[in-house]
Formats: structure tokens, C-alpha cells, sequence
């Protein structure tokens, strides 16, 4: 199966990341307008839409990119042969451009600020910690799917998780640092100061290591060729979604 030269599979990172970003943040700030004080229908709403937008999100771009839409996946992806380290250097840029430009879009949409920094401090202990376990069963979702030839329930299978981690992970489960650096851009109900986003991040990056080993111990012969498969396989991409 031929993937999809390396501009386009960028474009579609990019675009993708971008789209993703707009409906964390866009959802954040309505959630925040339309239900002031109310914390818990926020969150809510925040994560009924986002789940939402990802899944549409993967159907759209799988086929060209794998739909990835975030660094932590690419590298995991990389790892284990999938993707080369020669289109994470692309990939990885990609995405974090296209999280700010959606950040920014969402702000624009509803006339807030085109940048404006997020006062919402997070890096507590715990925020730390759940922001390493958001990201580790995130990639386990995804590459257990994989192993398990269940490919196909990849893009409901990953929407479902992230709602569900919005709620039973203190940090709201960011588990991405390329949202997390859009969502500082955007002082709502979704953002993150940006004092906060280095540990974040840093958490994102050990719960991709702790992901790497749990996934090596469970599934031992995890090899380039399901790699590739991560996701539904096109007539033009090896790879599949995140």
C-alpha cells in the first residue's frame, strides 16, 4: 500500500491538529458562555464535543496522514517502526502549528482576543500524575488495537477514551503536548497557563516511555507491519489515526 507523499501527509497533520484545537478550545469558551458557574455541564460539554470532533477528525484525515494530530503518537509510532524519525520531524512542527492556528481560530469565532495567554494554573502532583496515565491509555488503545487486527473501531474507540478521560483524570486529559501548547493561547474554560504546560508536557513525554514498555511487555510482537496498521488502512496511507 503506497502512503501519501510527505507534504500532503504534513497538510493533512497540520489541518488536522488545527480542526482539533478549534473544537477543544471553541467548546471550551461556549461551554463557559453558555453555562457560567457551572463547572461540572462545562466539562460536560467540553468533552461531549471534543470526543465528537475527534472522531470526525480521524475519519477525515486517516486516510492521508493516519491522522495522528499529536507528538506523543507520532514518536510512539516511530518507535515501534511505523512512520521514520525523518517524517516525525515534520509531523511533530506540523501539528504544533496547527494547534495554534486552531487556538487562535477560536478565539477569533468568538470574539475574544486573538492571543490571549490562559490564567489557569494545573501543575499540581496530581495533574502530573493524570496526565501521565491520560497519555499512557491512550496509546494503548490505540496500539492494542492495532496488535488485535481491530484496526476498523480505531477513530470510536480513541473518541471514547478522551471523553471518558476527561472525567476520571484530574487534568482533564490533555495527553498531547501540541493541544496543550495551543490551549495556553486561549484564557478559558479549556486553556492552560503557561507556567503549567512545561510539566505537562514533560508528563506527556514519560507516559509515552511507560507506554512504550507496557506496550513491548503485552503485545512482544508488535512489529513495522502492524505499526503501519494502526488504524483503518487506505488505498493511499499505511498508516491509520490518533
Amino acid at each position: 500500500m503506497t502512503r501519501a507523499a510527505l507534504p500532503r501527509r504534513l497538510l493533512a497533520e497540520y489541518l488536522g491538529s488545527a480542526f482539533l484545537a478549534a473544537v477543544v478550545v471553541g467548546s471550551g469558551i461556549a461551554a463557559q458562555e453558555l453555562s457560567p458557574g457551572n463547572t461540572g455541564l462545562e466539562l460536560l460539554e467540553n468533552a461531549v464535543v471534543t470526543g465528537a470532533g475527534l472522531f470526525a477528525l480521524i475519519l477525515m484525515f486517516a486516510s492521508v496522514s493516519g491522522a495522528h494530530f499529536n507528538p506523543v503518537v507520532s514518536l510512539v509510532d516511530a518507535f515501534f517502526g511505523g512512520i521514520s524519525w525523518r517524517d516525525v520531524a515534520g509531523y511533530i512542527p506540523a501539528q504544533i502549528a496547527g494547534c495554534v492556528t486552531g487556538a487562535i481560530a477560536a478565539n477569533i469565532m468568538f470574539s475574544l482576543p486573538v492571543v490571549s495567554l490562559s490564567t489557569h494554573h494545573r501543575a499540581s502532583g496530581p495533574h502530573l500524575l493524570s496526565e501521565l496515565i491520560a497519555t499512557v491509555g491512550l496509546l494503548l488503545v490505540i496500539f492494542s488495537l492495532a496488535r488485535t487486527e481491530r484496526s476498523s473501531v480505531a477513530p470510536g474507540a480513541v473518541a471514547a477514551y478522551i471523553t471518558a478521560a476527561y472525567f476520571f483524570c484530574s487534568s482533564t486529559s490533555f495527553a498531547n503536548p501540541a493541544i496543550t501548547i495551543g490551549r495556553m493561547l486561549s484564557n478559558s474554560f479549556a486553556g492552560i497557563a503557561p507556567a503549567s504546560a512545561p510539566g505537562f508536557i514533560l508528563a506527556q513525554l514519560i507516559g509515552a516511555a511507560v507506554a512504550v514498555v507496557v506496550i513491548r511487555g503485552l503485545f512482544p510482537g508488535l512489529d513495522a507491519s502492524e505499526a503501519e496498521h494502526l488504524f483503518t488502512p487506505a488505498s493511499e496511507g499505511g498508516e491509520g489515526q490518533a
